[in-house]
């Protein structure tokens, strides 16, 4: 396997030119505006797998968008590695804060990346570290050094929910059969301290809509009269918190997963320099929960963000009125344990309560999903560490995420796998957000160090 170094060498070049026509494709899941985009990336991915040495490779219709089914079974008494990833990406609004076109990727060198990354939506999130799984299958099959049996599951909606997944997932647990799964859809510490997610936030998403008159009304003829949606409405979002940037849902933390004092200070062993986070960020200090650092914040403890909020006018120039409706989107990152059916009905209740008389409010939930926590101690954590190890000539260090995969914890109940998060991105690639980004030294880095996962996990197997 020492080879693997010498055909990126060699192949460098096509692997970041076929990243980059597939980046080119604005397979955005949440506008049916690019429905005909979305299909197209999913074709696309069907013929990298063939390409890679897949033998079977099939398009499964949903009632929403593709998944793209692949395998390469090699002999059924060996292991099976199952690998999921997402070809749909985010909406990249806002448009005026990208340097360059989102869908029109460039190669730019920065303070993190010398060698340069490539700038695009989806860059990291997740085409760039999905197709780097792609291309270490293509080195394994050609090179005689693919050690178990690979499937491969690409999905099409993980931006919007994963809505159609689970319902692909329960009736096809036979095709999907597996002895681990393996996800590269987070990050590591940096480029120099590799590191294994091992825990992920749950989520619950919602929309809140706040009416009051039956019209938009003049300001001058109605103001102080009426209620103004958007006035109660912010109102009743800043009630939200308290003083101490506590969520003040009633219920909601009642199954929070309390870590211990040890378990904290495991944690706390992780480099990290708040100055150099404030200085990423271009602020001045950090903001969250009392008694809490900042890495506790983003990762062990929920969470509830306003993610847009609007209403009213806000075109050019000046327009005096008093919006019928204002509009929000909401959601609330969990821990293990809380549920986030259970947290969307709570936040329900709890909007609609504090409301006053004067308006009217619906709250619209959307999708969600429960958080997840896998073993340091499972052959799959083993084989990814020494993965690591191999490449990185140093242990990686277990590692809590802040962010979400909802299908993560669906996988372990209706496939009884656990699964393996190796993220190759770092917190700095600016997922969802303008200019995202993903290192060519990690896009390669990746490549290389997926099939010392499966040479290990083989061998720990037996």
């Amino acid at each position: 396997m020492q080879t693997i170094q010498s055909y990126i060498n060699e192949n460098k070049d096509r692997f970041l030119n076929e990243l980059i026509e597939l980046l080119k494709i604005p397979s955005i899941s949440a506008d049916s505006a690019y429905k005909n985009d979305v299909l197209k990336t999913a074709e696309i991915i069907k013929t990298s797998l063939e390409n890679a040495g897949c033998d079977h490779v099939e398009i499964c219709e949903t009632d929403g968008y593709p998944i793209v089914y692949g395998e390469k079974i090699i002999n059924k008494d060996l292991p099976t590695v199952l690998v999921y990833g997402h070809y749909d990406v985010q909406p990249p609004d806002p448009l005026d804060l990208w340097n360059s076109p989102p869908f029109e990727p460039v190669i730019q060198k920065t303070e993190l990346h010398p060698d340069g990354a490539i700038f695009a939506r989806g860059a990291c999130d997740d085409k760039g570290q999905m197709y780097m799984h792609v291309k270490a299958l293509e080195y394994m099959t050609k090179n005689d050094e693919l050690p178990c049996n690979v499937k491969f599951m690409i999905e099409g909606e993980e931006e919007v929910g994963s809505e159609n997944l689970g319902i692909f997932v329960a009736n096809n647990r036979e095709k999907l059969e597996n002895d681990v799964i393996l996800i590269s859809d987070t990050g590591m510490i940096a480029k120099d301290v590799p590191s294994i997610t091992t825990g992920l936030r749950g989520l619950s998403y919602v929309e809140v809509e706040v009416t009051g008159p039956n019209r938009d009304l003049h300001s001058g003829l109605y103001g102080g009269a009426v209620a103004n949606p958007i006035n109660v409405l912010t109102k009743m979002i800043a009630t939200l918190h308290d003083d101490n940037n506590h969520i003040t849902i009633p219920g909601f933390y009642d199954n929070v997963e309390h870590l211990s004092e040890s378990e904290r200070a495991e944690m706390a062993k992780a480099p990290f320099s708040l100055d150099s986070y404030k200085k990423a960020l271009d602020i001045d200090a950090v903001y969250g929960e009392k008694g809490y650092t900042t890495n506790e914040r983003n990762s062990i403890r929920p969470t509830l963000d306003v993610n847009g909020i609007w209403g009213g006018y806000i075109g050019e120039g000046a327009k005096t009125v008093i919006a019928s409706k204002a509009y929000a989107k909401i959601s609330m990152r969990l821990v293990p344990h809380q549920d986030w059916e259970e947290i969307t009905e709570l936040f329900k209740s709890h909007f609609e309560s504090i409301a006053p008389d004067a308006v009217k409010v619906k709250v619209t939930p959307h999708h969600g999903g429960q958080g997840y926590v896998t073993p340091i101690d499972s052959i799959g954590y083993k084989a990814a560490s020494k993965a690591y190890e191999q490449t990185f000539g140093k242990v990686p260090i277990p590692q809590r995420s802040g962010g979400s995969i909802p299908i993560v914890s669906l996988f372990e109940k209706e496939l009884n796998s656990k699964t393996i998060l190796m993220g190759f991105g770092l917190d700095s690639d600016a997922i969802h957000s303008p200019n995202e980004h993903f290192g060519i030294w990690n896009y390669l880095k990746g490549i290389e160090t997926i099939p010392w996962f499966y040479k290990y996990f083989t061998e720990l197997k037996k």
